[in-house]
């Protein structure tokens, strides 16, 4: 590995959320909870709504508490650093922020930035289970499909503390914490495994242990040649993708475009202008990781491969099937025996995406990009998420269609891709 990519990759962790987001500022948005705390809509009576993109604060002993004797000074643990900031540390070394959790102790929400800097501001929601679950039933969502939420789980940071095994039973221990979480929340919180995928024995032990523990699914990079890693071009990652199509588990690519949006904003900017832009290229890079799949020919080796675009959005999805097509016709005659299907069909059978934001997509290209390929999230509680107002933005932006089609779009096709039991 170049030194450059080490330092890299050292970083990443640090930088996973910009320390800019929790310095003093922001304006607090006063929420009237009682009016946003009503649970499911009548409308909706009898959908157990799945969100499908939500953030799990990781306690500050989801490490300390679970590692063996001989790794317990070694593993991560959360300290305040000289500027106020809590923020996770592998012995002396920042490994970066809580992550994102916008919404405060009293419920009101912070726009403008990151999160609280402390984890006392935050909402107890964002990392312990019974007051998430209240928050859950006040929106009216059933379940939740989790996600992490600080960078203490990156690769590229793991791979360069220089202890394969401190850095692989990091991974396992979060993958423990999801397993307890979803029992802990009676099966309404299910949090996505991570995999020590640098490791090509530990990722396949891991996939299997996962998958033997009842998780519902993996969180993947789009490019892990970035980190050192064979692409998934490379039969490196046969074995893994051959587990997951036979058992149908999906792979998720969380707001994972195949390019770093930081590149495409202008010099001079604030902290609140980048992110503006960062934010919504990152969800429209996901068309290269769209394409990516559809192009590489291995949804025809794994016909089973089950993929979510996730924190992505749904409106960019038409325009990016029909330029694959258009690209098809114009570049690959050549890849004929390669690829068997067309990119609406890859799509069709291999893939699902989400919105919350939205309001055109939902309302007039649900059809044309399927009913069963579209999912719903929140976001919480991170910035940007679809908080308050959630059940009145669901009535609002599917009014126009029949129950059950609001069925699987809110419940049915979550529940299909992730294997739920309900």
């Amino acid at each position: 590995m170049a030194e450059t990519d080490a330092k890299e990759m050292a970083s990443a962790a640090r930088k996973y959320w910009s320390a800019e987001g929790y310095t003093p500022g922001g304006v607090m948005r006063e929420v009237d909870y009682a009016s946003q705390s009503g649970g499911l809509h009548p409308s909706l009576e009898g959908i157990k709504i799945v969100d499908t993109d939500t953030h799990m604060v990781e306690p500050p002993d989801l490490f300390t508490s679970r590692a063996p004797a001989a790794l317990k000074d070694k593993v991560p643990y959360v300290k305040r650093d000289k500027d106020g900031v809590d923020r996770w540390f592998v012995g002396d070394r920042n490994f970066g922020s809580l992550g994102g959790n916008v919404i405060a102790k009293d419920n009101n929400k912070l726009l403008g930035r990151l999160a609280f800097p402390t984890l006392d501001e935050m909402h107890p929601g964002g990392h312990l289970i019974k007051p998430r679950l209240q928050a859950m039933d006040d929106m009216g969502v059933y379940a939740q499909i989790c996600f992490q939420n600080s960078g203490v789980t990156q690769a590229g940071s793991l791979m360069t503390l220089g202890d394969n095994e401190l850095a692989v039973t990091i991974i396992k221990l979060y993958n423990d914490a999801a397993r307890d979480w979803q029992e802990e929340s009676g099966q309404r919180i299910f949090t996505m495994a991570h995999l020590p995928f640098w490791d090509e024995k530990a990722l396949n032990e891991e996939a299997q242990r996962c998958v033997d523990m009842g998780l519902k699914g993996f969180v993947l990079p789009d490019t892990p040649e970035r980190v050192g890693v064979p692409s998934f071009m490379s039969d490196y990652w046969t074995p893994f993708l051959e587990l997951c199509s036979d058992k149908g588990i999906p792979l998720n690519f969380h707001l994972n475009a195949a390019m770093d949006p930081n590149t495409l904003t202008w010099d001079g900017f604030a902290f609140e202008q980048t992110l503006s832009v960062v934010a919504t290229m990152f969800s429209i890079g996901n068309a290269a990781t769209l394409g990516n799949w559809i192009v590489s020919g291995r949804l025809d080796r794994h016909p089973g491969l089950k993929i979510g675009l996730i924190e992505s959005g749904m409106g960019w999805v038409p325009f990016a099937i029909e330029a694959l097509e258009h690209q098809f016709r114009e570049m690959l005659p050549n890849k004929k025996d390669l690829l068997k299907k067309q990119p609406k069909e890859y799509f069709r059978d291999h893939f699902w995406v989400t919105f919350w934001f939205e309001s055109i997509a939902p309302r007039m290209l649900l059809e044309t990009i399927g009913v069963d390929k579209v999912m719903f999230e929140t976001d919480f509680p991170h910035p940007t998420s679809l908080y308050p107002g959630v059940q009145e933005h669901i009535v609002d932006v599917l009014n126009g269609y029949d129950y059950a089609t609001k069925k699987k779009v809110l419940q049915e096709n979550a529940a299909r891709l992730y294997n739920l039991p309900f």
